[in-house]
């Protein structure tokens, strides 16, 4: 599942949709050139619950976060169910 809807994101879903293991391609809330490559969800990237009830729902075995600002306003999704999420941090040792 990949979120957000700009260049990046369609950028990000335009390579995963090259895998050869992807089976299924979602994401919220996308764009059109994402909506060509796979499924998009009326979910916006700074509603951390609604994107983390979309990502259960779907069963994501990845969650792509594309956006700055739903992290830095602190959305973060818990992958609990076995998922993994890849997103930016702001980790400074």
């Amino acid at each position: 599942m990949v979120v957000g809807s700009g260049a990046r994101e369609h950028a990000l879903a335009w390579r995963l949709a090259q895998s050869p293991g992807l089976t299924e391609l979602h994401a919220a809330p996308g764009n059109p050139g994402i909506a060509a490559l796979g499924r998009c969800h009326p979910v916006r990237p700074d509603d951390g619950e609604g994107l983390l009830s979309l990502a259960m729902t779907l069963e994501a075995d990845l969650i792509v976060i594309g956006p700055e600002a739903p992290l830095v306003a602190g959305v973060r999704i818990n992958c609990s169910a076995g998922s993994n999420d890849v997103r930016p941090t702001a980790y400074s040792p």
